[in-house]
């Protein structure tokens, strides 16, 4: 008789120990399709985070320029006429007309704190290129630049052409008038300095 129930309560306990390998498989199985769908939801709400918090940053810079007397991008006054910024180098001073987007707001503000110097490089014979020194919020688009186009490269340099390129920049804004502006840059290394226009 004791064998009897020794085989019985070793039978349960093989089936209660296949049941419960087969129950932990099943919820192996079940998390790796959970996961697979919290990281889709994660993947979708993250860029829905993004948008509200660009949105939160429109919302923020609208305010701010509320208090500033600028409408709601900061490179654009209250008049209407775009926001200007010079750009000396040595000698030469120059006007450029800036774009409106999050990335010149930045830079904006930067500026307001003192002028912002950036030695600047040539680079293969059509621009010059310089460390910000910060990063801005990037809008990169392709783009194919001309003479006198100031540009965003990786979030945190600046690049002034002379020449044309074509790659991924955030605009920043376009030298009004290039007279001298070839001459200005030279061949060699630059020390440019940008201002908000008065």
């Amino acid at each position: 008789m004791k064998k009897y129930w020794m085989i019985i309560a070793a039978a349960l306990c093989v089936l209660m120990l296949s049941a419960c390998a087969a129950q932990e498989n099943s919820d192996i199985g079940a998390n790796e399709n959970s996961n697979t769908s919290m990281s889709e939801k994660s993947d979708t709400g993250t860029s829905k985070i993004s948008d509200t918090n660009t949105s939160e940053n429109s919302n923020t810079s609208m305010s701010e320029d509320s208090n500033t007397g600028m409408s709601e991008n900061n490179n654009t006054q209250e008049d209407g006429t775009e926001m200007k910024m010079n750009v000396q180098i040595g000698d030469y001073v120059f006007t450029a007309t800036l774009e409106q987007n999050q990335a010149v707001n930045e830079l904006i503000d930067m500026m307001k704190g003192g002028p912002v110097t950036i030695e600047m490089s040539d680079y293969s014979g059509f621009e010059k290129v310089g460390p910000l020194g910060k990063e801005l919020t990037t809008d990169n688009h392709q783009t194919t630049t001309t003479e006198g186009d100031i540009v965003l490269y990786s979030g945190n340099q600046i690049v002034i052409f002379y020449g044309s390129n074509s790659w991924n920049y955030t605009r920043i804004g376009k030298i009004d008038d290039l007279t001298d502006w070839k001459k200005a840059l030279g061949s060699g290394d630059v020390t440019a300095v940008f201002t908000v226009a008065e």
